[in-house]
């Protein structure tokens, strides 16, 4: 693949051309120029990006495919085409599969099935088997086949003991465990957040306090064995206060935050619309503000998209009933930019920090570096629709909307995808 990007405003703080219009040549897969006013070869595929910005390829920490078990919500093939429609060239995937992967066979799948996707594909391990908090899976096994961390999805870990034992069986040979911020004993069965609002909808409501005293039994747990631990899906202010501190005092913890916890909140849910059922529950204001704050002062270290899948039968329901989640690779970009995101912190929170958490090697815009980048218009206006939804499923209470910000180009692995 010869392609020639013209104009593109570079937006990568490990590019020495961070900040810059240059012109991107790549050729066979591999960025061979970068500069001004550079020439097109008559072989190259020209990409005017006048108006647009040119960033490392996106990565998300917590997508969750339906392959294997449930490929009728997503598989592996819809999921990557989802990924790459929302600029992201890696994804590491959540093992909330049937079976659960929590094997290396398993792991082996998921890996085999992507080798020819244009999008880089991170098995997550399970850290229990079947995800019920019990015993713990084939950790070490599944590292050397390639599982990149281990979590049990959206489900916590509430054996206190369990937990102690999973960071210290991990340690030995530097694996990564996710924790879902949830005390299930606190929790309940609730499903909005606990406000003033919950009592107006009439429903119980889950207290900030059953995220926060998960984290805090982490951050416990991580400074007693002198481990690191990665805590997925925050959305209280309280977390962002919990997690600040245990970095300033040496503890080796890192987070991400959903996109739409930087935007929707519980307010969204007065019409009771399942497509905002999700988990963590949306939060008040001050936690959206709190989260943000927490994003640009670096306590929160990476934005995930938290991309849940489900049929229509399991969202079309009244909202007690509802399953958790939305679909959300294809809209992160959006609904960061409304959130009043700088591209600044767009690339250190979606392409260089999700990276890093998982001692992935960098991705950036140099000659001489492989070509893995994303070309967006942040001002660029369209219309999200069942036609132009890449995903399997249509959970999002986006679709059918005006969104601002596209995605134009895609380029990874000598291939790239253009979106009109």
């Amino acid at each position: 693949m010869n392609l020639f990007v013209k104009s593109a405003l570079i937006k990568d703080p490990a590019s020495n051309f961070n900040n810059k219009v240059c012109d991107v040549r790549v050729e066979k897969g591999m960025i061979t120029a970068i500069g001004a006013k550079l020439e097109a070869k008559p072989s190259d595929t020209v990409f005017d990006a006048s108006n647009a910005i040119l960033s490392p390829g996106f990565f998300d920490l917590n997508c969750t495919s339906g392959d294997p078990g449930f490929e009728t919500r997503e598989d592996l093939n819809t999921l990557t085409d989802a990924a790459l429609a929302g600029g992201f060239t890696g994804i590491a995937v959540m093992p909330g599969t049937k079976p659960v992967v929590q094997t290396s066979s398993a792991v082996a799948y998921v890996k085999n099935r992507t080798l020819d996707s244009m999008v880089d594909v991170y098995p997550i391990g399970a850290i229990s088997l079947n995800n019920e908090g019990k015993e713990l899976a084939e950790l070490f096994d599944m590292h050397n086949a390639g599982a990149v961390a281990f979590a049990d999805g959206n489900n916590p870990i509430t054996d206190d003991g369990f937990m102690s034992r999973a960071l210290q069986y991990a340690k030995g040979f530097n694996g990564m465990i996710f924790s879902f911020p949830e005390n299930r004993s606190i929790a309940g069965k609730a499903m909005i957040n606990e406000s003033s609002n919950s009592i107006m909808l009439g429903m119980k409501g889950n207290p900030a306090l059953a995220e926060e005293m998960q984290i805090a039994r982490d951050i416990f747990l991580a400074t007693y064995h002198d481990t690191s631990v990665h805590i997925t899906s925050i959305s209280t202010a309280g977390a962002v206060g919990l997690i600040k501190k245990a970095k300033k005092d040496g503890v080796k913890i890192t987070c991400d935050v959903a996109a739409h916890h930087l935007l929707f909140t519980e307010n969204e849910l007065e019409g009771f619309d399942s497509n905002f059922k999700v988990k963590p529950p949306l939060r008040g204001k001050s936690d959206v503000k709190a989260l943000i704050a927490g994003l640009k002062d670096g306590t929160i270290d990476a934005i995930s998209s938290q991309h849940t899948p489900h049929e229509i039968e399991f969202k079309d329901v009244e909202f007690e009933t509802a399953a958790y989640g939305m679909i959300a690779l294809q809209t992160v970009l959006n609904v960061l930019l409304k959130a009043g995101l700088d591209p600044e912190l767009i690339v250190d929170k979606l392409s260089v920090a999700p990276r890093k958490i998982l001692n992935l090697s960098a991705v950036t815009i140099n000659e001489g570096s492989s070509a893995n980048f994303v070309a967006y218009d942040a001002e660029a206006e369209w219309g999200y629709n069942s036609s132009n939804n890449r995903s399997r499923s249509e959970n999002s209470p986006l679709l059918g909307t005006q969104l601002i910000g596209k995605v134009l180009l895609t380029v990874n692995k000598n291939k790239m995808s253009k979106y009109e």
